[in-house]
């Protein structure tokens, strides 16, 4: 299943009445804020897809200058029409659509999901038909939509067989299969992120994933039990390389098809060498040390899905809040993916795997040292 050529037969971007224009859906995300920077940067004539006013207002201060070469346009992918405001004028000349737009909370409910991530990604798709000159349609997903899957995870479709751990990673493979189901009609690419663990090698966080809020929970003492195998590999990226790879892997010179944005086995870490390192931290901290805080026991599946249940009923607990955080992700604790990312490798000439254990430490070093973003970062 390949995709097909770019429309453009010309040799350069650019549609009948100019430059070509690069819509980015999602623009005030967090993956998605950093590359519209990147390719403003680079120079490239932009549309940012935003949600609403108050958003288009934190992009544009947190691009600073460059935002003035940007067009804002409004999308809101939970309505009948999110792509209206984008006029019959700028879709001839759009050349390129990168869909990030999406709910990523583990926790989301499966109406909310279908509604953004598939449903949405379908309207994007619909746009990206509409443009005569388009030359490369990219939706950024995630190496979860490989859901329950074991052992080797190819850059190819995946199947739905073993289930997913949470309407999320439903939903991301859902939209997957709308892509592929265009793919002899658009020149498309499916990019999968692993867990984004900090902004960049220093571990500074300005964003809070589910890995972060879990570290949270372990430092303060509220989670006494953790889900998952001590050896299953985890799998870590920083926002810095995963926004250099989108960009890159956008250029429709790149060919399209599959990519794993994620290090392979290799450059991972396992659950108990992330809880050595972070309880080392921890450490560091007089506080923790004198609350002895000891670190969380694994659990196997069976017995956190029994305390689980035995604790659904007392609302508004801390210890029910802390479960509630871990439990949408907790199945994928038990589960041992071997990342392909050869394909990726071959794209990026210059690729360089990261050592896992320093960026774990990195951004567990900062994570306590801002009290999760509560005291200002160390300069």
């Amino acid at each position: 299943m390949n995709p097909v050529p770019r429309r453009s037969d010309s040799g350069s971007s650019g549609g009948e009445n100019g430059e070509g224009l690069v819509l980015v859906t999602g623009a005030n995300g967090y993956l998605g804020r950093e590359l519209s920077r990147r390719f403003l940067a680079d120079g490239m004539e932009v549309v940012l897809a935003v949600r609403s006013s108050t958003a288009r207002s934190d992009v544009a201060a947190a691009l600073g200058p460059l935002a003035e070469r940007a067009r804002f346009v409004a999308v809101d992918l939970t309505e009948a029409e999110p792509f209206a405001a984008v006029h019959p004028a700028l879709r001839r000349r759009i050349t390129s659509v990168v869909h990030g737009a999406a709910v990523t909370r583990f926790n989301v409910d499966r109406e909310v999901a279908a509604l953004v991530n598939v449903e949405g990604t379908r309207h994007a798709l619909a746009l990206a038909r509409s443009c005569p000159e388009l030359e490369s349609f990219t939706l950024v997903g995630t190496v979860y939509s490989s859901g329950l899957q074991v052992g080797r995870i190819a850059e190819e479709a995946h199947s739905d067989e073993a289930g997913f751990a949470n309407f999320y990673e439903w939903s991301k493979w859902e939209a997957e299969q709308l892509v592929l189901a265009q793919a002899d009609e658009l020149p498309w690419r499916v990019l999968r992120v692993a867990t984004v663990a900090a902004d960049d090698d220093t571990g500074a966080v300005t964003h809070h994933n589910a890995f972060h809020e879990t570290l949270k929970l372990c430092f303060y003492g509220l989670l006494a039990l953790l889900p998952g195998c001590g050896d299953t590999p985890l799998y870590f990226v920083t926002r810095a390389f995963a926004v250099d790879a989108v960009r890159r892997l956008t250029d429709p010179a790149c060919p399209g098809g599959i990519y794993h944005v994620a290090h392979d086995r290799s450059a991972s870490i396992t659950l108990d060498q992330l809880l050595d390192i972070a309880f080392e931290e921890f450490e560091s901290v007089d506080d923790f040390r004198k609350k002895r805080i000891l670190r969380p026991l694994l659990a196997d599946e069976e017995s956190f899905d029994l305390m689980v249940d035995g604790v659904t009923g007392f609302a508004g607990s801390l210890v029910t809040q802390a479960l509630a955080n871990v439990a949408p992700f907790a199945r994928q604790l038990y589960v041992t993916k071997d990342l392909d990312n050869s394909r990726l490798r071959s794209a990026l000439h210059d690729y360089e795997a990261p050592d896992a254990a320093s960026l774990v430490r990195a951004t567990c070093h900062q994570l306590v040292a801002t009290r999760w973003g509560r005291r200002a970062a160390h300069v």
